[in-house]
């Protein structure tokens, strides 16, 4: 049962199989139900039908019966006495009586249909009668109109025993007495048809659901075959390491083929990821090789002649390696899913902070914040302060003569910090470029004045994980606006 393809199956026979059973009972049900109902108008239909010569006054012994061995007849007075039965009949069960030999009747007592009206026991009499017994006019009696009793009994007719639906109708005589009438109607066509239909029933449901089980097993493994091969590539591209492959995607517009589908995407962002994650690695080693060498190589010639060693060369390697350390070292913290605290920060002050410590920039930052604040957001206070240092730094890297950072409210909350030089600007086509680590343009190649392509891209995973956006565009001054969007902390 480990199998998709075994538990589908299974569950679908089930469903099918409670699906029948109860169908089937049902159809069983209904069927008993049609034919016993059949079987009881048939019945009534006798019973009336003897009821209705009682009620003319026929004496018992010149009933006339139909089909005495298909209908036997019992009838039976007030007190229970069978005073007629039908002919052949020896034995009978579900009338009320089992008796079958008839008594004779008794003599009704004289003024007994009315007309005593000095009788105080007839005036008596009348005035308790049922009214829908009523005392018949003379010569003729009365059939009851409600509908008639049914009971399930048995009946020996000419030495055969069978199962019977009876009818009770009660009749009244001209001479006052009532009579009930038991007729009855075989069951055996009901019992024939309902124990075809069961036998059908249980050969059939095993063959169906036999059926139900190969077909949905068959489907099943059809459905899941191009999951299977998904897996077999998945186990393949994770033995040979290799993600360049692709799983096969089936042609369909199924489930399977949009499992495909993600699957490769997920493969090609896993790509990426490793492959960006390899040049990282790459360009680390490559941006600390220079600054290490170069400081090795110092401290190697100050061993060997202390007059020729370099100190502020020496310094200024260090400084590098200690930047690039923490720039390496955040990069990692953000990658590894590291959340900015929930702090609230008002970014005018943090502004004016920053640009305040710059006290040996090349050129003198210009602060646009109105007294209209706070503009405060939520998020790490430090790493907010990276991205502005950051900015600043490559603003001044740039900057001919200007460099300004301003503050402002945006729509929905939104707090934005633009930062814009009069430099030569960023071309359109590198401007989504430049946010990618190690990354510097051409005239940003040298090291001392380039650094090592890691400020940007760090003040964008910043942003991002802030839940804000980093974009850069061309200022009205010529150079780079960038422009930092925070959502407020309202």
């Amino acid at each position: 049962m480990r199998s998709v393809r075994a538990r589908a199956a299974l569950g679908a026979t089930v469903v099918v199989a409670l699906a029948l059973v109860g169908a089937g009972l049902s159809v069983l049900l209904v069927l008993r139900a049609n034919l016993t109902d059949q079987a009881g108008l048939q019945a009534e239909v006798v019973a009336r039908e003897v009821a209705g010569q009682l009620a003319l006054d026929v004496p018992y012994d010149r009933l006339e019966m139909r089909d005495e061995e298909d209908n036997p007849v019992q009838v039976t007075d007030e007190d229970g006495r069978v005073v007629a039965v039908s002919k052949d009949l020896r034995a009978i069960s579900g009338t009320g009586t089992d008796r079958v030999t008839p008594v004779p009747a008794p003599t009704p007592a004289a003024g007994a249909s009315g007309g005593g009206g000095d009788d105080d026991n007839g005036g008596d009499d009348s005035n308790d009668d049922d009214d829908s017994h009523a005392t018949p006019a003379p010569g003729r009696g009365e059939v009851d109109s409600d509908e008639p009793d049914f009971t399930n009994g048995t009946a020996n007719v000419d030495g055969e025993t069978a199962d019977y639906r009876f009818a009770s109708v009660r009749a009244t005589t001209p001479a006052g007495v009532t009579l009930t009438v038991h007729a009855g109607a075989p069951l055996a066509a009901e019992q024939e048809a309902v124990g075809t239909v069961r036998g059908a029933m249980l050969i059939g449901l095993p063959l169906l659901l036999l059926v139900v089980a190969g077909v949905t097993w068959l489907v099943t493994r059809r459905a899941l075959r191009p999951v299977e091969d998904i897996r077999r590539e998945m186990a393949a591209i994770t033995a040979s390491e290799d993600l360049s492959r692709r799983v096969p995607e089936p042609g369909s517009r199924d489930e399977v083929a949009r499992l495909a589908r993600t699957t490769n995407e997920t493969l090609t962002a896993l790509e990426a990821s490793v492959d960006r994650q390899r040049r990282f690695v790459a360009d680390a080693s490559h941006e600390l090789r220079s600054p290490i060498a170069s400081l090795r190589t110092q401290l190697e010639v100050g061993a060997a002649h202390p007059e020729l060693l370099d100190l502020p060369g020496a310094v200024a390697d260090t400084v590098r390696l200690q930047v690039l350390a923490a720039d390496l070292l955040l990069l990692a913290r953000l990658d590894a899913g590291e959340r900015p605290g929930r702090t609230v920060v008002d970014l005018g002050a943090l502004v004016r902070e920053e640009v305040s410590q710059r006290t040996g920039d090349r050129i003198a930052v210009t602060v646009s914040v109105p007294d209209s604040g706070p503009f405060e957001v939520a998020g790490s206070r430090g790493q907010l302060a990276r991205v502005i240092g950051n900015l600043l730094d490559n603003a001044e890297r740039h900057a001919r003569s200007a460099v300004t950072v301003s503050v402002r409210a945006a729509e929905r909350g939104a707090v934005v910090v633009a930062v814009t030089d009069d430099g030569a600007g960023v071309p359109p086509d590198e401007r989504e470029r430049i946010f990618e680590r190690f990354v510097r343009l051409d005239d940003a190649r040298t090291r001392d004045d380039g650094g090592a392509g890691l400020g940007l891209a760090i003040a964008r995973d910043v942003a991002v994980r802030h839940g804000g956006r980093l974009t850069v565009d061309s200022a009205r001054e010529g150079g780079a606006r960038f422009e930092l969007r925070l959502p407020g902390a309202g």
